[in-house]
């Protein structure tokens, strides 16, 4: 999964994201040099068109982009922040130069968990099909709690707020669903190549660990889970637009989703007790991965919407619809 933008921020990312770079992030160190050479280097406007001053990709084209980031722990909102400036290019809103994180609503819902956002500027919240943009230092975004989460839970905005255009119901939702189902297969793949890597470092009774069938098998499980979460993201990414189809997004991050639960625990398995350390990089991985799962709906959020699209339709089987949902992708 990777293209020649994708392999050009990968060697962008080795030397200014590195563990030690997310870990100073996490702990509040000052987020501008590495946003502003990510605003330099045109990654934050790849969806934009070239009359703009874009790259003009495509979804499809900018997949192996979100897939890098995830690979690279990405402590700030890039993936967020490329769609929302698209989008408020798209609707001739003037767009900000700071980090932008989306944010979705349910009809009842007085607050949401915002991934990555702890670093916004500003946030693009979408209730109903009513789109605004936000400053970070009015939207009352207030941490989690958790270690070192990025997250933040932000209240329902003010419906006076300004600058709102209208989306289709649910768009956030599903960028949100597709980009975070590509940064998880990337995380994914990451925590796969770190298992083995220490699998077959680690020696016990004069053996690596890695040849003991026990952890084979292990592996071999963890290796479904992470092919499997790569076509996922492939499936909820394509597209010639730059806006996610809703069924896609849905597939993409369900089986994202459900690879982060069973992946995570082998990888802490296999790695014992320095798997869980904080100096050890593989955390830096799971908590994201565990940050992304629930964002824009769970695995749970997502099956349920799938199965409600699946009842739309009851004159065909489950089996076709999701023939017909996968064809293009396959």
């Amino acid at each position: 999964m990777h293209n020649t933008y994708s392999d050009a921020l990968d060697a962008l990312l080795r030397d200014l994201c590195q563990p030690a770079t997310v870990r100073a992030i996490e702990q509040g160190a000052d987020t501008a040099p590495l946003w502003q050479a990510l605003l330099e280097s045109g990654f934050a406007d790849c969806l934009l068109p070239e009359s703009a001053d874009g790259a003009g990709l495509s979804l499809s084209d900018v997949a192996p982009v979100l897939y890098v980031l995830g690979r690279h722990a990405m402590p700030l909102p890039l993936a967020q922040t490329l769609f929302a400036r698209a989008l408020l290019h798209a609707h001739g809103v003037q767009t900000p130069a700071e980090p932008i994180a989306l944010a979705s609503f349910d009809d009842e819902s007085p607050a949401t968990l915002v991934a990555d956002a702890r670093h916004a500027g500003w946030f693009l919240v979408q209730t109903g099909t009513r789109c605004v943009l936000l400053p970070a230092s009015s939207a009352g975004a207030e941490p989690t709690g958790a270690h070192a989460d990025l997250t933040v839970r932000l209240p329902r905005p003010d419906a006076r707020a300004e600058q709102a255009f209208a989306l289709p119901a649910g768009t956030l939702r599903t960028i949100g669903a597709c980009l975070h189902a590509a940064q998880m297969a990337g995380a994914l793949s990451q925590v796969m190549d770190m298992t083995l890597q220490y699998a077959n470092d680690r020696l016990q009774f004069g053996r690596a660990i890695g040849k003991f069938q026990a952890i084979q098998h292990q592996i071999s499980e963890m290796a479904e889970h992470v092919a499997a979460s790569r076509l996922a993201a492939q499936i909820a990414c394509e597209g010639s637009g730059s806006t996610p189809d809703p069924v896609r997004a849905a597939i993409g991050k369900l089986r994202a989703s459900d690879a982060v639960t069973p992946v995570a625990a082998i990888a802490h398995a296999v790695h014992g007790a320095i798997g869980i350390t904080e100096e050890f990089d593989l955390q830096l991985y799971t908590r994201r991965l565990h940050a992304w799962r629930v964002a824009d709906g769970s695995e749970r959020w997502w099956s349920r919407a799938l199965g409600e699209l699946v009842c739309a339709e009851p004159s065909r089987g489950a089996v076709e619809l999701v023939r017909d949902w996968c064809e293009t992708a396959a």
